[in-house]
């Protein structure tokens, strides 16, 4: 008996390595030696690609496609069909599996409803990426993107809410009271 739970019609290949506490919903398929943590969810009609890693607790809804050199790390957000691209320049008569280009997604992050994330871009931690947003460069930490191609909005801290910063760049979230700085650019939990 397995400590995950996968529903009837879900297809897990051979040498993907699942943890305990996970849920994998119907019609999804988890192709070879895929790392999938522990307390994840993973919805309805999801396709992750072989050799994708998942930290634990990451939530993956349903239409999602994760494709080889794509890494979330914990905690880690998908919206409802939202897409990872990993060659840059795909050709249907030309293979490309060489080429395939690294994208990681820090922890905490959140990518919206519908959006695009093209290879080689990271997503730093706890970073926003709005719904419908297409992604084509790296994604500072705590930052907020929206839009076709995605362009900073502002910031959000760990819970994702707005940060508006004092003369001194200090913020603070309006649920936790963490404080947060804003120097040079960069956001930092202080």
């Amino acid at each position: 008996m397995s400590d995950y739970f996968s529903h009837e019609t879900a297809v897990i290949d051979e040498g993907s390595v699942i943890g305990t506490g996970t849920k994998i919903w119907h019609f999804s398929h988890i192709m070879p030696n895929c790392k999938i943590g522990e307390k994840c969810n993973i919805g309805q009609n999801v396709v992750i690609s072989p050799d994708v890693i998942l930290g634990n607790n990451v939530k993956v809804q349903n239409n999602v496609s994760i494709y080889t050199g794509v890494i979330c790390e914990d905690d880690v957000f998908l919206g409802p069909s939202m897409v990872f691209t990993n060659v840059i320049n795909p050709r249907s008569a030309i293979i490309r599996k060489e080429e395939y280009l690294k994208t990681r997604v820090k922890k905490g992050a959140s990518i919206g409803a519908n959006a695009t994330i093209v290879c080689g871009n990271d997503i730093g931690e706890y970073a926003f990426i709005g719904a419908g947003a297409v992604v084509t460069k790296e994604i500072p930490a705590f930052s907020l993107w929206v839009g076709n191609p995605a362009k900073q909005l502002g910031w959000v801290s760990e819970y994702g809410h707005r940060l508006s910063f004092n003369k001194n760049g200090i913020g603070i979230c309006p649920e936790s009271n963490q404080e947060y700085k804003l120097e040079n650019n960069q956001v930092n939990q202080l």
